[in-house]
Parts: structure tokens; sequence; C-alpha cells
């Protein structure tokens, strides 16, 4: 090859559209420089032809660039991975044997998973942050390399990283191999990296340690996880870590132990919660007011049992494309039977019990059904993620010209429940099928299409905020997720809406037309508060344990001053109990603090157990037939008629407003 030929510039494009010329082989910390000293030292990495690049990788033929700094959107994710890598440079130089597998970047931080015999404990993470910003400060450089896979894989069993080997020898045959060296340390990796591990900065922290499965299966060995977060700076950090925090004071987990609202057992088993009395309370006043809810618009009560028959599953489909996430058969004289993972086969049989005229319908079935389904032990999560709840199901068999309108009345009824709670952040996510995996979804796109229209139909003219996602339908039918957020930004996906059309054809659901002859029905599946479970655990987040006074599980607490209080205490729980409520399940619900502690401390104590009103009663109080209120914030209200106590929190309860301080 000529001289001239080698020497032939390329041309490299801006996002503005200006063009510059380069010698092949230029760098974009090179293009960076050309530009200006303060982009050169501001970028971070490179986009070529809308690929992220390496500043320091050479870029061969004319391209459009744009080069990325902290000020970009994709910088975080950028930091966060080169912080992972200096997490395990930092393990590996603190404790030298373990080996490293795979270090991913991920919501609001970075993570690496070890394989170390002895455990890691809370007190090495300040020895591995300490090390880790000694790296970045010493601004190792990266370089990249690649090598032949079969190179590669011997090298990494050499040095006694067989989890390395394992995973670089099921790299695609057309993928690189592509190692980078930060220093001396190295590890496989896709990148980019930066430049140096300076640019990583100072904005990070190791927040938690956790146990994890090579790669999530949990007949693999099991591995140690690291967790950390990185942001820009420390202002972004010191942000974080106070939602952390307040996240952490929130924990449903925390909270439920705390107020004796659920517990789980190992004897029961994992991820089957088992509710206590004041939890029960919540579960029962969230069931009345769907009950009342539902009655409004028309749903009937049903009841159908947990375990069912092998044969039902197989014609609904269930075992076909929801298998793997059901329990085990029980073989029950010679039949196999199934925990119940889902109540819709099962409410296609009561609609067949009998026929059903056009006139009649819609028919809304609804039952607060238990379910079970299995999950890896590593996905539990409280009462976030369990293996046995109880759903706000119901199923709406509808004509073809009524499944807009029934599915616009489903998103109304989340907004009358999300209004009711203060939920002012929610949107929907529309999941569509990505009809390309026809393993996952029914293959009718006809039928896909209609039921997709009809449902963007009523999402537009509901007026509430939505998105669209592929890929993540139901195997039957397009579905709307409602997504929501709690007090601290953690969004949920809190309940799940269907539109299903393959149910008319596997069940034979058919209503009489005005023709007289049989018409297919279409099905819609919702459950607007989600499960018991997940809901119960987002509420006590949402409200922090602080219920409003119709769902706190224990209204008012009355507190004696001293023994000569006692009778009046007790006819001051008579009333309040005794007094009906409209809205609730029972009555007011009310106790009495009757240990011999000062009433400081039983008025702290009810304040830790967050309990909206205390009544504090002494002798001047029972001769004017008073109580003195107390409010859990501390408030204190002074003394009150005890009938005008009981028509506040009577009206509380009914109104299922907070008013509450």
């Amino acid at each position: 090859m000529s001289a001239a030929a080698v020497a032939e510039p390329i041309k490299i494009t801006l996002p503005d559209g200006k063009t510059l010329e380069f010698k092949k082989g230029v760098t974009g910390s090179e293009i960076a420089a050309s530009i200006g000293p303060g982009l050169a030292k501001a970028a971070l990495i490179l986009e070529v032809d809308g690929k992220q690049w390496d500043l320091f990788r050479p870029i061969e033929h004319d391209a459009k660039i744009r080069i990325i700094t902290r000020k970009d959107p994709e910088a975080l994710e950028l930091i966060r991975h080169d912080a992972a890598h200096v997490l395990a440079m930092a393990v590996q130089d603190l404790f030298p044997g373990t080996q490293v597998t795979i270090g991913p970047a991920i919501d609001d931080g970075f993570y690496y998973d070890f394989a170390r015999a002895e455990p890691f404990t809370l007190d090495d993470l300040p020895k591995i942050e300490a090390k880790m910003h000694e790296i970045i400060r010493a601004g190792l450089p990266t370089a990249r390399e690649v090598w032949p896979r079969e190179k590669a894989v011997q090298h990494f069993k050499d040095i006694g990283e067989t989890y390395k080997a394992e995973l670089i020898e099921s790299i695609p045959s057309n993928e690189d191999v592509s190692i980078y060296y930060h220093g001396n340390w190295h590890d496989l990796c896709r990148g980019p990296h930066f430049a140096t591990t300076a640019p990583v900065g100072d904005a990070f922290k190791l927040t938690k340690l956790a146990g994890a499965y090579w790669r999530g299966d949990a007949k693999n060995a099991q591995l140690q996880r690291i967790y950390g977060t990185a942001w820009r700076d420390k202002k972004e950090l010191d942000a974080y870590l106070e939602r952390l925090a307040e996240q952490e004071k929130r924990d449903h987990r925390r909270i439920g132990k705390d107020l004796e609202l659920f517990t789980f057992s190992p004897d029961v088993g994992a991820g089957l919660p088992l509710w206590m009395p004041n939890g029960m309370v919540i579960r029962q006043e969230l069931e009345f007011l769907a009950t009342q809810e539902e009655r409004k618009d028309g749903y009937k009560r049903v009841s159908t049992p947990e375990i069912t028959k092998e044969n039902l599953y197989i014609r609904s489909r269930h075992l076909a494309y929801y298998g793997e996430d059901m329990y085990s058969p029980i073989d029950i004289e010679g039949e196999n039977y199934y925990l119940k993972p889902m109540n819709c086969p099962h409410h296609h049989m009561i609609y067949l019990a009998t026929r059903h005229s056009y006139r009649e319908l819609p028919v809304r079935l609804a039952e607060y059904g238990h379910c079970y389904r299995y999950e890896a032990s590593g996905g539990l999560s409280g009462l976030m993620r369990v293996r046995g709840f109880a759903q706000n199901d119901a199923h709406i068999y509808c004509r073809f010209d009524q499944a807009k309108d029934e599915f616009l009345k489903v998103m109304r009824l989340h907004a009358r429940y999300y209004d009711l709670m203060g939920i002012k952040d929610y949107y929907m996510r529309f999941s569509l099928p990505d009809l390309s995996k026809k393993h996952n979804f029914v293959d009718e796109p006809q039928k896909w299409r209609d039921s997709g229209e009809i449902i963007r139909r009523a999402m537009n003219e509901s007026g509430l905020p939505y998105i669209e996602a592929e890929g993540e339908a139901a195997f039957y039918g397009p579905k709307v997720d409602f997504m929501i957020k709690s007090a601290i930004g953690t969004e949920y996906a809190i309940s799940t809406n269907q539109l299903d059309f393959m149910a008319t054809e596997t069940f034979g659901l058919r209503y009489i037309g005005e023709d007289g002859h049989d018409h297919p029905v279409y099905v819609i599946h919702r459950a607007p508060l989600g499960s018991h479970e997940r809901f119960t655990a987002f509420l006590i987040e949402h409200y922090a344990g602080n219920f409003p006074t119709w769902l706190a599980p224990i209204q008012a607490r009355v507190i004696p001053i001293s023994e000569k209080a006692f009778d009046y205490s007790h006819k001051v729980v008579d009333q309040i109990f005794q007094t009906p409520v409209v809205n609730g399940t029972t009555g007011l619900r009310v106790d009495i603090d009757v240990s011999n502690e000062r009433m400081q401390k039983k008025i702290r104590d009810a304040q830790l157990q967050k309990i909206p009103y205390m009544l504090v009663v002494g002798e001047r109080e029972a001769a004017e037939g008073k109580v003195a209120v107390r409010l859990r914030s501390g408030k204190d209200l002074g003394p009150m008629p005890l009938a005008t106590l009981i028509e506040r929190l009577k009206k509380e309860a009914e109104s299922r407003v907070d008013v509450v301080e």
C-alpha cells in the first residue's frame, strides 16, 4: 500500500452537521482536543455511528460521532460501569484469591458478584471504599485488547478465574472477546470504559451485601454480591443517600414487624405471609372498600377453590404458557391437581354454568381469590413479592361493542381508589406482544390488533397518562399495568388489567344475541387493588405506617393516668367500641393501656405504634365526661367531650379522609 493511501483522511461528522477531516486511526481524545481543551477534559466516551466507543479506540472510517460528557444522560450508567470495575479491582487487591464474575451498572448504582470462601462483612466495605478511592486517584490508564476465544478461556482458567472462562465460552461466535485493562488489572468486558480510572470521581458509596446465585440459578454456586451507588457529583450522591435513608425508614418489612402487621415462618414456608390481627384489619378494610365500590359498578361476588384438576389448566393454556410459574402437581387418586395460580379459568366455568342473553351483558364476577405462584427464593421480598396472595380479581364478560366502555370504567375505578388514598403520581403502561416471539404469545395477529385498538381508545378517552411497551403483554391478550410511585419515588406495578380474546375460543364463552344465535364474548381481567400483599406493602411505605383513621389497625388508645381512672377508662373503651361505622367491617377500633408505665411512656409507645388518637383520662376527665386528646404527631388537642371525640372518629372512619396530623 502506498504512503498516499495510508495518509488518506477520513471525515468525522459532528452532531451539528459540521465535518472535520482526520487521519485514519484518530481517537476520540484527539478529536475532542482539536475542538477545545474544555471538551477534551470533559469527554468521557465517544458515540460512533450510534455505538458507544472508547476515547482511546481508533476510528478507521468516515463516521458520525457524538462526544459524551458528564452532563449527558448516558453518563450515570458509564460512571457506574467503571465503578463496578474499580470495585472488583479493590476487592481482588485486598482479598487475594477472590474470583470475579459479573458486575453491571443498575438503576441507582452497580454491583459485582464474587466467589470467595470467606464471607464479606459490613466492616469490609469501608476498607474496599478506601481502596477504590486510591485506585481512582491514581488515574490508571485503560486499554482494550481483542483475544482469540481459546486464548482467553485458557488464560482465565490459568489464573483461577473459572467463572470468567465459562462466560467467554458462552459468548456468541460472531462477537469479539474484548479484554479491558485498568493498569495491570484486566477483565472480560464489552466496554466501553473511560480512558483512565480518574473520571469515575469520588461521588460513590458501597451500600450493602447480599447473596446471589451464579447466573441467577439456585442450582448453581452461591456468590457474594457487593452493591454500590455512584453519581456525577457529591450533591447527587447526598440526595440519593437521603432518599435511601427515607426508604429505609419507610421499608414495609421493618414497619410491618414494628406494628405487628404480618410475619413469615420458616416452618410455614418462604413467601407465604402470616397476617397478624393488626394486618388483618387493613386487609378487611381494603376488601370492604372494594366490595362497596364494585357493588356500585354492578359486580357480583363469587368464590372458587384453591386447587384444581390439571385439565382446566391445559384447557386455559396456563400449563403451556405459564407452567414455570406454577407449583408442582399434587396426585389425588391418580389425577393431577394444581394450586391455583389464577382465578380466571374458574370464573369462566361459573359463566358457563348458565346461558346468557345479550340483555344480561356485561356480567361482572368479582373475588378476592387466593392464588399461589412459584417465585425463586432470591426474588422474594417481604409482601412485595410472595408465593401466596389474595387478589382483588374480577372478570367482565361483555359484547364487543361494550368492551371499550367497560375497560374505561375499570380505569376510572383505579382513579377513584388512588384519589381516595392520596396517590397522585401514577401512569398506565400499555403492553403489547412481540409477535416475533410466537412461543410467548398466542398466534392471532388480527385479534391482537383489534383488542389493542379497543384498549388504546379507552385509554385515550380516560385522559390518564400512559406509555406503550412491546413484549410485555399477557400470553392471551394485551394488558395495562398501573404504575404508581411511593412517597420516596419507588415505582411499582400495582395492578394489571387485560383484554382476553383467547378465552372465548378455549372455553367457548358465548352469549345469545338479538338474532337468537350464539356470539363470542370479550373477557376483561382486572385487579385495581392488585393483591392484598403487594398493595398493603405499598400503602405501608406510602403512609410510612401512619395510616389514615379508616385504615389504622387501632384508631384510638385510652391511657388512664392512674388506677383511679380505670373504671372510667373502660367505659370510654366500651362506648367507642360499640359505635357503628357505615364504611367499615367493624365498629371503631380502640384499646387501653393499663400497664404500670408512666403516662409519658404510654403516650410515646402509642406514637411508636402510630395510633392516630391517644385519649388521656384522669379523675378530672372522668368527672366531666371528657377525654384529653393527643394526636400521634404530638399535637395536643386538649380535653373534649367523649361524644365529640366519638363523632370525630366516626366521621373520619366513614369518610375515609385522612385528617389526622
